[in-house]
């Protein structure tokens, strides 16, 4: 099967054109969706390369989708994780689908759990813990649930790339679709404020958490740096 992945500095990103697809995509192969954004291709390294190249990277963030427009794909859209776990909640829940939640701290997941039992009724929820496996016995015990319970789809939030390398492990024993969520589960649950839906729909959601976070300074010089080296055709 021909590759559509787009290789920017090494790093191959499908230029989905909206949820549908990507939904559709996963769906019919299962695997390891991975949120790419400027700083995970500018920042690239071998490991990181590795992870995201044997799984199915997304666009997360304007700076990736400006850099594939620059190569030719103009309906590729960003797709963020935070909206896109729901999505897929969302689109499987009353198809009788399973999920599974790992990630952020034992209240913030219980709270999750809460809502999206109120958000989708009947929604079924194979399991759930927290995000701090300290140990190898943590995370045998966690990888044996997971195949003895067999959900459809495991979303891990627990940042990168600590969350990828734990769903390849599962992913090995228990093939299903998996998301790494980094911390959406605290956006979920109002414990993180998101950016306003202008800023989001405006994509300036970048300009926002500067305001509030102006230590952010340095992390948004590289994404400056990034579009620049987009524009001058260097990624």
């Amino acid at each position: 099967m021909q590759d559509s992945r787009i290789t920017l500095n090494g790093v191959k990103v499908h230029p989905f054109k909206g949820f549908t697809e990507l939904l559709d995509y996963v769906q019919g192969r299962k695997g390891i969706l991975v949120a790419i954004n400027a700083e995970k291709i500018l920042h690239a390294t071998e490991q990181t390369r590795e992870i995201i190249n044997r799984n199915i990277g997304y666009c997360d963030g304007i700076g990736a989708v400006m850099a594939l427009e620059k190569h030719g794909y103009k309906d590729v859209v960003k797709i963020p994780g935070c909206e896109l776990w729901l999505k897929i909640i969302g689109s499987l829940y009353k198809k009788g689908k399973s999920f599974y939640l790992i990630g952020s701290q034992q209240s913030v997941i219980g709270n999750t759990v809460v809502k999206l039992k109120e958000e989708f009724p009947g929604i079924n929820i194979v399991n759930y813990r927290n995000g701090y496996i300290r140990t190898e016995e943590e995370k045998r015990l966690l990888i044996t649930d997971i195949v003895e319970k067999k959900p459809d789809v495991v979303f891990v939030a627990m940042g990168s790339p600590k969350q990828e390398l734990l769903m390849e492990e599962m992913y090995q024993q228990h093939e299903a679709i998996y998301q790494g969520l980094g911390g959406s589960f605290d956006v979920y649950t109002g414990n993180v404020k998101r950016a306003p839906k202008w800023w989001v729909d405006h994509n300036l959601e970048f300009a926002y958490r500067l305001v509030k976070q102006p230590s952010r300074i340095k992390r948004q010089i590289h994404l400056v740096r990034f579009l620049l080296m987009v524009k001058l055709g260097m990624i």
